[in-house]
């Protein structure tokens, strides 16, 4: 969503590099430019104005002029209050610990992904050990009920419909239902409208008022533009929500209104929305974001997906590998992982200076090509997975013939494979000089070598990263 408005700004910056020393005309072409791109990216031109004029402030000190790399300095104050507009820090979903169950309230506009956001929300909870309940109080849209039941079945989650009439009856009666099986949180999803009314206002302050939430947050779509800013500040007026979950934050929009909300309304983004899967769904934080939006990358978010995956098992395989070799069926296992973490332009995206080139050559992210190497390894033989080196030409031809592929993409395929256990080899010998010959010291120093993978990449946030 960012991609235009990160160029516009990295642009910006590279002149400024250019330059040995930085005149007051420089910082005043700089924030022109910085203004252009927010307001061509439909950020709400009030917040534009402060935010320029707070860069400008800063960058006009002797500190940064006066210093040995102005330009690095510009960049910093940027991303400080880029950081800043965004939230500063992060804003966790606050649970009360002395009721049960907690409530947890979505309101918002009908199209924003309320709907969406409440199942992926319930996801996102039962995966930390919580027993969610969604209840289905959009009473007004034909077949809601149906929806959140269907998404419901997909992750696991029960929902309660009650009556389908009243929405303020069917939310008191989720409590009782949650009550009565141990639901430790309910999630209710309301009514939302094509415009704000009347009707749709009172009706969320009854709910409000009949269950007491802990938490009220509003969905709101990324793709909307400065519209949300009056939307969001009506809400607030009325029902004083929390904090904002962000949905369809991987469109092609020009993102302006994820950049205002926080600025305007004083509440913080809690959730982001990047797909549309269940597991989509994430712990918004500002800094990153706003690396992200200055082409600075994500790597710590890359260590984090993969500290998800990994688990005792792939410690296991990965000693395997360490004595066996790395195999083709290995090849295949990081393929799906990389899926699980996203896919390859979400993960190509969070590298520093990727994004960039990605919006240059989209080939380079496309996750066809996972998908083509997977229908080679499927169309080898057991023992061919096991030992690449026995596949001569003739059955590279059987191969290439059995996954629809050519000769050559087979024989790229080995080659990367032959790369893969060469590197392997050299870690097997890292692990013996650290390990020595005990096994569990060879287990300890094998996991250290992981940690220091991940390491590699994680500037000091700690992490590992599966092989």
């Amino acid at each position: 969503m960012f991609n235009s408005l990160s160029d516009r700004l990295q642009d910006t910056f590279e002149k400024l590099r250019g330059k040995g020393r930085l005149t007051e005309d420089d910082i005043n072409v700089a924030m022109r430019e910085i203004r252009m791109a927010l307001l061509e990216a439909d950020v709400n031109f009030r917040v534009v104005k402060e935010f320029v004029a707070r860069c400008k402030e800063k960058c006009l000190t002797a500190e940064v002029m006066d210093s040995l790399t102005p330009a690095q300095n510009v960049v910093r104050i940027v991303l400080d209050e880029l950081t800043a507009l965004l939230g500063s820090t992060d804003s966790k979903l606050t649970l009360a610990q002395n009721r049960t169950p907690n409530v947890i309230m979505l309101v918002g506009l009908q199209g924003s992904g309320k709907t969406t956001a409440a199942a992926k929300l319930a996801y996102l909870l039962k995966s930390q050990g919580h027993s969610p309940l969604l209840a289905a109080c959009d009473t007004h849209r034909p077949a809601a009920a149906d929806q959140l039941a269907t998404l419901g079945g997909e992750i696991g989650v029960s929902v309660f419909r009650g009556d389908g009439k009243d929405a303020v009856a069917v939310a008191e009666g989720s409590i009782r239902e949650a009550i009565d099986h141990l639901n430790d949180i309910v999630i209710v999803d309301t009514a939302g409208r094509l415009q704000i009314d009347e009707e749709m206002m009172e009706e969320a302050v009854a709910i409000k008022r009949a269950v007491r939430p802990d938490q009220i947050l509003m969905v709101v779509d990324a793709m909307t533009g400065q519209d949300i800013v009056n939307v969001v500040t009506e809400f607030a007026n009325r029902v004083d929500f929390d904090g904002v979950i962000m949905s369809k934050l991987d469109g092609d929009a020009r993102g302006g209104g994820a950049l205002s909300v926080r600025e305007v309304t004083g509440k913080p983004i809690k959730f982001v929305s990047m797909g549309e899967k269940p597991d989509s769904l994430e712990v918004f934080h500002p800094d990153r974001m706003a690396k992200r939006i200055l082409g600075m990358g994500d790597v710590v978010g890359i260590i984090e997906q993969a500290q998800k995956m990994a688990d005792e098992q792939q410690i296991e395989d990965a000693e395997r590998m360490l004595r066996e070799g790395f195999t083709m069926d290995d090849l295949l296992a990081q393929m799906q992982q990389i899926r699980k973490m996203g896919g390859l332009a979400k993960i190509m995206g969070m590298i520093p200076g990727m994004e960039r080139a990605m919006s240059q050559m989209p080939q380079a992210a496309d996750d066809s090509q996972l998908t083509r190497i997977e229908a080679i390894i499927r169309s080898m033989t057991r023992e061919e997975r096991v030992r690449p080196k026995i596949i001569n030409g003739q059955r590279r031809k059987r191969i290439a013939a059995g996954s629809g592929r050519s000769v050559q993409e087979v024989n790229q395929l080995i080659k990367q494979w032959d790369e893969m256990n060469k590197m392997m080899g050299k870690m097997r010998g890292m692990a013996q000089q650290m390990g020595g010959k005990g096994g569990k010291k060879n287990r300890r120093a094998m996991q250290q070598m992981m940690r220091n993978m991940g390491n590699m990449g994680n500037m000091g946030g700690g992490g590992r990263l599966p092989f």
